[in-house]
């Protein structure tokens, strides 16, 4: 890991045998200094942990700054090796892990629809509205394969002020899409952006993006099916060898070292190691968390979100050192004039990019799903469209793969779209995070998550089972005749109804019938499917 780092020294007086002790020391402080700052602020729900290691990096880049004369701002010198190979994998496996499985699977159209298809359409309209607008602007030098590129790097979202706003006891739909979108967004990103590179630019035509969509298929299925499959294994060994009965260590080192494999294998067999590490880890939530020791169970759910915590931090506190580095602005050539005007074009392709697909889709998805739940209202899609305007993690590391070496260039032009993809970053996260806990509040309100809560009304959520209906009284005090009247149709309704059998009740019988005996894993009563 260390030889992926090129570090610089804060002062004259370090030892050459050992060169990187003090940037390693002062950046593990500052990390610490952000846990410090970020459980002081834990209260303030308009600060998140990503503002908050943006707000110390810039602050530490400005004191580096000084005492280095203005050379640099840097403690490490950035790598996409290190953030794909080391910081990413922890991030997505963590994800995977605590997701909420049925919501996710209950929403999983809706969910691939607006995370595949959406990155799609916002691909195309930030490529060609990018490569129309900066000539225009005067930032000439970039080349057809620059703007598939940029259109792939700015489509990656970051949901993670919105999920610090959003509570998923409240608003479960709205959670589940909006977390699930922004994994599966994250993954979809990097596959187009990996079949950009390949892709022949100068003979764009139908079939060549058939080509690319059918590599996306194949990839999409294949690295999917690769986390199943190891995630699936790792059951069955913990099963099968119980090494709980001597120590609960092995079982913990048993989990991460197989998702970090299927990761590893993903890369290596050139597939998405994103989306293997991430079905790793829902596969092994579902069937390796039951198998292990209960002290296991515990250590584990808090040491993944520990190191999936720490990574992120990582990441957003560089971006707020590398937003004063002195060596990309001063090779970028272009006027504030026109700088201002390429930050303003990007941010505003992105707000038009992810408008177009998100409400189409909506009313698509609720056409589809008219039977099953009820609609997404034009509250929620406002939510979910400003959910993914916030741009993170994913699109710096492209950004740096596609316009540096080993975090270094030489070319103005590419310095230039270094500088831009850093100030998009620290915008949209600084002002459109900032600006989420207020429109969150305005648009879901409290009595709409009382009603959420209960079950059903304007909030758009999960439906009341006819158990939970049985259960409580149908009439209310509370409520006035003419609701506690719906509220007995309802009722009553949903006791003559016959049950609705899903693709959801299905795999609850396969599972409890077939892998739940193999693989490990409670057995659930026929009622509960």
């Amino acid at each position: 890991m260390l030889s992926l780092l090129s570090y610089e020294t804060v002062g004259e007086n370090v030892s050459p045998e050992h060169p990187q002790v003090v940037p390693i020391t002062i950046f593990v402080a500052v990390l610490c200094l952000c846990l410090v700052i970020g459980h002081l602020l834990e209260e303030n729900r308009w600060v998140n942990e990503s503002i908050t290691a943006i707000f110390i990096g810039g602050l530490t880049g400005i004191l580096i700054l000084v005492l280095r004369k203005g050379q640099s701002s840097h403690l490490l010198r950035f790598s996409e090796e290190l953030f794909f190979i080391y910081l990413l994998p922890p991030i997505i496996f963590n994800a995977g892990f605590q997701v909420k499985k049925k919501q996710f699977f209950q929403n999983f159209i809706t969910i691939m629809l607006f995370g595949i298809v959406g990155v799609f359409i916002s691909t195309v309209i930030i490529s060609l509205g990018s490569w129309w607008l900066f000539p225009k602007l005067g930032f000439l030098g970039l080349a057809p394969r620059d703007y598939l590129a940029i259109g792939t790097i700015f489509s990656s979202t970051d949901t993670v002020c919105t999920l610090q706003v959003l509570h998923q006891d409240e608003t479960p739909l709205l959670y589940s899409i909006v977390f699930g979108e922004g994994v599966v967004n994250d993954a979809t990103s990097v596959v187009l952006f990996n079949a950009v590179q390949k892709m022949d630019v100068s003979k764009i035509n139908s079939q060549t993006i058939l080509s690319v969509i059918g590599d996306f298929l194949y990839l999409f299925s294949t690295s999917t099916a690769l986390g199943i499959g190891v995630g699936l294994l790792t059951s069955l060994v913990l099963k099968t060898l119980y090494f709980g009965k001597h120590s609960s260590i092995r079982e913990l080192a048993m989990m991460v070292l197989m998702a970090y494999l299927s990761y590893m294998l993903a890369e290596l067999l050139e597939l998405s190691g994103i989306l293997t590490v991430f079905f790793c880890g829902i596969i092994m939530s579902h069937y390796s968390w039951h198998n292990v020791t209960e002290s296991s169970r515990i250590t584990a759910r808090h040491v993944f979100a520990m190191l999936s915590f720490v990574a992120e931090t990582f990441i957003f506190l560089y971006v707020g050192m590398d937003a004063f580095d002195i060596e990309k602005w001063k090779m970028t050539k272009l006027s504030l004039g026109t700088s201002l005007g390429i930050y303003s074009s990007i941010v505003f392709l992105i707000l038009v990019g992810r408008a177009v697909f998100v409400f189409p889709l909506s009313a698509f998805s609720n056409f589809m799903n008219r039977r099953k739940t009820s609609p997404l209202t034009f509250k929620q899609q406002t939510v979910i469209w400003w959910a993914g305007l916030m741009r993170g993690a994913v699109s710096i590391a492209l950004a740096f793969k596609q316009f540096t070496y080993s975090g270094v260039t030489l070319d103005p032009i590419n310095a230039t779209m270094i500088t831009n993809t850093i100030i998009v970053v620290l915008f949209t996260t600084l002002v459109f995070g900032f600006l989420t806990k207020p429109l969150v509040n305005y648009l879901i309100t409290h009595r709409m998550r009382n009603q959420n809560n209960r079950g059903g009304g304007s909030g758009g959520e999960q439906p009341r089972s006819p158990k939970d209906d049985v259960v409580l009284p149908l009439l209310s005090f509370d409520e006035s005749a003419s609701a506690n009247m719906q509220i007995a149709r309802e009722s009553f309704s949903l006791l003559m109804d016959r049950p609705v059998y899903t693709i959801h009740h299905y795999w609850r019988r396969f599972d409890n019938a077939y892998m739940r005996p193999i693989f490990g894993g409670p057995r659930h009563s026929r009622s509960e499917c």
